[in-house]
């Protein structure tokens, strides 16, 4: 007899074994429980549960990172005598990041958005559009003339795939939550789910919130049931789940169940567009996915592309710039012609070559926001997994009769700026967010306390343990005394009162952020992805823009893997 024969055929008996022996003994638990053996998903009732979840998928603009361990910060000299970059050895969860920096056309779709729903027009609203306006002066200089960008660069189709600039931390902080909002409403309406078009039909009184949405489904789009439940979708979910009759109340006609979205079905998620964390950003940018060299591994790489110069060696393209920035004195692009980088200003997107994960400008072109409240030190001995520095937690307001607050148009709360900017703190149809209390803190180890920005920044506040011996903390006791400039509402305008202290030593607050990469203003230095800045989160530049990012849920990698019961 065949020796393969004999072999497939015993092969083939031991499979049918092991797969009759589950049956048997119940350890196929796709559709059954491990904690009790019951049936999942039976139609007689039960637990019901998405058991046929498939991976995530990047979400429209974003590349899949994947996570792992590199060298945080730079190993080369520190010409600038920062100080503020040590290396240390990270590791971050995979991600996905915006191939592209957010551009103007995407960022006019926002405020397009905005006027529609919110007419500036109309006093209670007019605040939400023009707070979210960049801030086209950016580009004037007391000595030089830009009056063609200052007019034309955000709104001239000529300029539409161009990083959008003139955006402070804040309002790129507020866009990456209106893009949520808007992709979730998409998906809720590609699926089936909510009715077609209500995404063109709302006004402020009728918005969606992701949060919301999950929290408190029938707030959301104002309330409107034939709206929030007018999909084909949601229509024979309603007439699949319906409950059998209560024995307890036989005349009852209960309300039907699981007729929305929720969190266990793996349509949407509370995974947000939001800024890169500075660790996620700089791992990203450094793209060691191609290189498996044991000193790039050590934190040796300088650009984001391979090599030590920023002018391209191979045969086709020798000579090109890799990046968009500043080459010298009074040098933005190189002389007319070959040499030239083709940009002198900030540049379309996608016209330099992707790095080894295919992200674009990643050096060069804007620098870029990151979600980080900027320290000195990046504290790699409290922790070396995920690294943020920002983290205020909130949770969701409750009303008295235990619902979540959703705010109607009667609750926008308006914030003036420091720099005079007003903005809307909250927009209606999203879930009022309040500060975490003893309730939540209580002999946790984990945090303490709602805001955690300065903690082990070297203050006494820091301390776990600190506790204040008088009603307002002195300004002075702090470890890092910037300017606190003040700024009122007044009968003849806004009243601004400038910190005239001689005895100021630091602009670092909790108010300042990270932004990262080189831009078209900057040398060559700044190209280097472990390179920081810092800049208040109020103001906005000519030269800093920003990308989104997405955390990723489930596994680490995108791999096929063999499935295991």
């Amino acid at each position: 007899m065949n020796r393969n024969l004999v072999f497939k055929t015993l092969a083939f008996s031991l499979s049918t074994m092991l797969l009759v022996s589950c049956g048997r003994n119940g350890k196929d638990y796709k559709n059954s429980s491990r904690a009790t053996g019951w049936s999942i998903n039976d139609r007689d009732g039960g637990f019901q549960a998405n058991t046929d979840y498939k991976e995530q998928e990047a979400a429209p603009g974003l590349i899949f990172i994947e996570g792992g361990t590199f060298t945080m910060g730079r190993v080369q000299d520190d010409v600038m005598h920062d100080w503020n970059n040590t290396p240390t050895q990270q590791h971050v969860q995979s991600f996905y990041m915006d191939e592209t920096e957010v551009t103007n056309l995407m960022y006019l779709e926002y405020l397009d958005y905005l006027k529609r729903v919110f007419p500036p027009e109309e006093a209670n609203y007019r605040n939400i559009y023009y707070g979210a306006l960049p801030d086209t002066l950016v580009w004037r200089n007391r000595l030089g003339f830009n009056e063609t960008m200052t007019e034309n660069y955000l709104r001239h189709p000529a300029y539409a795939r161009y990083p959008v600039v003139g955006v402070s931390w804040i309002q790129a902080v507020e866009f990456s939550t209106w893009r949520t909002n808007r992709y979730n409403e998409f998906v809720l309406e590609e699926e089936g789910y909510t009715q077609k078009g209500a995404k063109y039909n709302v006004d402020a009184q009728s918005t969606f919130d992701t949060d919301t949405y999950l929290q408190a489904p029938s707030l959301t789009y104002g309330g409107q049931d034939d709206v929030i439940r007018g999909g084909r979708a949601s229509q024979q979910r309603e007439k699949n789940n319906t409950p059998r009759p209560n024995p307890n109340n036989p005349g009852g006609n209960p309300e039907a169940k699981d007729i929305y979205v929720q969190m266990k079905d793996g349509i949407i998620s509370t995974t947000k567009y939001r800024l890169p964390t500075e660790a996620e950003w700089e791992y990203a940018a450094l793209g060691l996915v191609g290189l498996r060299e044991y000193n790039v591994y050590r934190g040796r790489k300088k650009y984001p592309w391979d090599g030590a110069y920023t002018r391209s060696g191979n045969r086709k393209t020798r000579g090109d710039q890799l990046a968009n920035f500043k080459q010298g004195d009074g040098d933005y692009g190189g002389i007319a012609g070959w040499s030239d980088d083709n940009a002198d200003i900030t540049a379309e997107i996608k016209s330099y070559e992707p790095n080894d994960y295919g992200l674009y400008d990643m050096a060069g072109n804007v620098s870029e926001w990151v979600a980080d409240v900027y320290r000195p030190i990046v504290d790699d001995e409290f922790n070396d997994f995920n690294y943020y520095r920002g983290n205020v937690y909130t949770k969701n307001a409750i009303n008295e009769d235990g619902t979540v607050k959703v705010l109607t148009t009667e609750d926008i709360v308006y914030d003036t700026l420091e720099n005079g900017k007003i903005v809307a703190r909250n927009l209606p149809g999203e879930i009022l967010q309040v500060a975490v209390d003893e309730e939540e803190t209580y002999l946790r180890t984990q945090f303490s306390e709602s805001d955690n920005r300065n903690f082990r920044d070297g203050d006494k506040q820091s301390s776990r343990y600190y506790q204040s011996f008088s009603d307002t903390d002195n300004p002075n006791d702090r470890m890092y005394d910037s300017p606190i400039n003040k700024i009122s509402a007044g009968e003849n305008g806004l009243n601004k009162e400038y910190d005239k202290q001689n005895d100021r030593t630091t602009l670092i607050d909790d108010e300042v952020r990270v932004y990262k990469g080189g831009s078209w203003r900057d040398r060559e230095y700044w190209l280097d992805p472990a390179q920081r800045r810092y800049l208040p989160q109020t103001m906005a530049t000519d030269d800093i823009g920003f990308r989104n990012a997405m955390s990723r849920v489930g596994s680490k990698s995108t791999k096929n893997k063999t499935p295991r019961n």
